[in-house]
């Protein structure tokens, strides 16, 4: 009588680790495929007429007129920006508001709180100083 083989357990765990990343290369390896064959059936079965009205170019459904050289107002990208900033630090305030219920953490996020908070008021401060929130 033939004795079993005994397998290592490492080899085991191994193959349960490689095996669970080829059904991920599988699925991405389906998806390129899938993409690539909507996009070569779409290059085959579509019509080709290129006129001088296709390839002219716009923006936003208006013919280009002028020069290409626009101005463009700085203010609008400043308050865009500030937005970005007051948003992502609202973002922040909801883990830490979480955090700061845990007990034993109290002091601590507090404190960092304020450190992060003075900062936020420093750049608003100088944003005010230099005239960039005033709207004209």
């Amino acid at each position: 009588m033939r004795e079993p083989t005994v397998v290592p357990t490492t080899a085991l765990v191994a193959a349960d680790y490689f095996q669970s990343y080829s059904v991920v290369g599988l699925l991405a390896a389906l998806g390129v495929l899938f993409v690539a064959v909507a996009f070569g059936a779409g290059r085959l079965l579509r019509p080709v007429v290129p006129t001088p009205e296709k390839l002219m170019t716009y923006e936003c459904g208006v013919d280009p007129v002028g020069e290409g050289w626009a101005h463009t107002q700085v203010r609008y990208y400043v308050y865009a920006f500030l937005y970005v900033i007051f948003a992502v630090d609202s973002i922040f305030l909801f883990p830490w508001a979480t955090v700061f219920a845990d007990p034993g953490y109290g002091a601590t996020t507090l404190v960092e709180m304020f450190i992060f908070l003075g900062f936020l008021a420093v750049g608003l401060l100088y944003a005010y100083k230099k005239g960039v929130l005033t709207w004209t």
